[in-house]
């Protein structure tokens, strides 16, 4: 390995054996370790967080399986590339296409590669963080097998930085002990990868600012992690710290209805990358929690804003999202809803399973209908105004307020209709 490759490269396992964490794919017995031993893998989606093994196992199966090798990241390769990959793996036995974050393929780019998996030109192993049921097309994922990849315990990735110090020609060299490692394992977000690059970038830094002869021993401590971190780590990174910083500063500014500061944190993300799904889900979240019941609009709107965008991507997307974004921000707000189901929770969780009314109780037996469940239920709609007072929650929660409509236009209404049919059950 080239010595000015990253240190992620320069320790990447080659065999099963070599490989931290995933123990339940491939650990002795395990699933997938029988495929690869058997020399007989099927396609595979492999679905998990960052830096948790994808691309290293599919490098541990073709330096296994000793096969013709092709990989492709979805981010920069179209249809012309899946098909001259295809075409050279026709002259070949048993190739692989490795493809790194096969969720960002459209579908006539997933299409594409049906073919060929179908007839066996290729083995396909898809790399991908998201939910593959949602993000792969049914007629592909029909033809492959989905392995979920687990987030590396702290163990793992301690016993990964140790492994790094001790093993890496270059760091052994240096005589590095680590003395704390929570900053580095807290700030790589348990993307082993990160990890170690981060490691890299603190041993290198810390060398290259010494003022005099570098100590004998380099001790790696938090301080010093956090210290190399503020000055070093991008200004954007869509799988770490800031990425969550992010986007709670886009979630933040359309729930202060501000939405100069949401189009900006809206750029950040989109400049950085970002996928547009991840930020259309966050405004159909906001559009619930934040806004709800005083302008219901919003959530249909978010909700077109999420299926725009899975058709058409970047970068015409952007016009979509900040569109969504603008309206977000300059809605009224309210968390009732919100606040509602978390006081309901609150309540399940502190009186257990209370019982259900026998009046509202279901009676599809006879049994039942003895045992007087449904008995004194009376039907709404035959009511003045489809209304008839009667009590819907357990006997012990009852006149239990969970909702309480926000002081918008919208719930002012709907708290003068409440009240209207409740009186002053409910205290509205």
């Amino acid at each position: 390995m080239n010595a000015n490759s990253p240190l992620a490269e320069r320790l990447r396992p080659r065999f099963l054996d070599d490989l931290l964490g995933q123990e339940h794919l491939t650990g002795k017995g395990s699933i997938l370790r029988k495929a690869i031993e058997q020399g007989k893998i099927p396609s595979m989606i492999l679905w998990g967080p960052p830096g948790v093994g994808k691309t290293t196992i599919a490098n541990i199966i073709a330096n296994t399986l000793v096969v013709p090798f092709f990989q492709l990241s979805a981010i920069s390769s179209g249809v012309k590339d899946v098909r001259e990959v295809i075409e050279e793996a026709k002259q070949t036995t048993g190739a692989i296409l490795f493809i790194d974050e096969i969720h960002r393929f459209n579908k006539g780019q997933q299409d594409a590669l049906l073919g060929a998996v179908e007839k066996g030109i290729i083995t396909l192993i898809g790399a991908t963080t998201e939910n593959p049921s949602f993000e792969v097309n049914a007629a592909l994922l029909s033809r492959c097998q989905v392995y979920v990849l687990k987030a590396l315990q702290q163990k793992d990735l301690v016993a990964l930085l140790q492994h790094a110090v001790e093993t890496d020609e270059l760091l052994k060299q240096k005589n590095i002990a680590l003395k704390e490692t929570e900053a580095l394992i807290n700030i790589s977000g348990g993307d082993a990868r990160k990890l170690l690059n981060l490691l890299e970038l603190v041993i290198h830094s810390a060398n290259v600012s010494a003022t005099s002869k570098v100590p004998d021993t380099l001790v790696i401590t938090d301080a010093l992690v956090m210290e190399v971190a503020q000055k070093k780590i991008a200004l954007y990174d869509k799988s770490g710290e800031q990425h969550y910083d992010i986007i709670s500063a886009f979630i933040k500014s359309m729930r202060g209805s501000d939405p100069n500061g949401a189009v900006y944190w809206l750029a950040r993300m989109i400049e950085g990358g970002e996928d547009v799904k991840f930020i259309a889900r966050r405004m159909l979240i906001l559009a619930s929690e934040d806004i709800g019941n005083a302008n219901p609009n919003a959530l249909l709107l978010a909700n077109a804003t999420f299926d725009a965008v899975s058709k058409i991507g970047y970068p015409e997307s952007r016009i979509i999202l900040s569109q969504c974004a603008v309206y977000l921000a300059s809605s009224a707000k309210s968390n009732a809803s919100y606040e509602a189901i978390g006081a309901a929770l609150q309540a399940v969780q502190q009186t257990g399973d209370l019982p259900v009314p026998l009046h509202i109780r279901n009676a599809p037996t006879k049994l039942m209908k003895d045992l007087n469940y449904g008995k004194d239920y009376q039907y709404s709609h035959l009511g003045e105004g489809n209304f008839i007072e009667q009590e819907y929650l357990p006997e012990k929660l009852a006149g239990t307020a969970f909702y309480k409509p926000g002081n918008n236009a919208r719930e002012n209404e709907l708290r003068k209709y409440l009240k209207e049919k409740w009186k002053d059950k409910y205290k509205y």
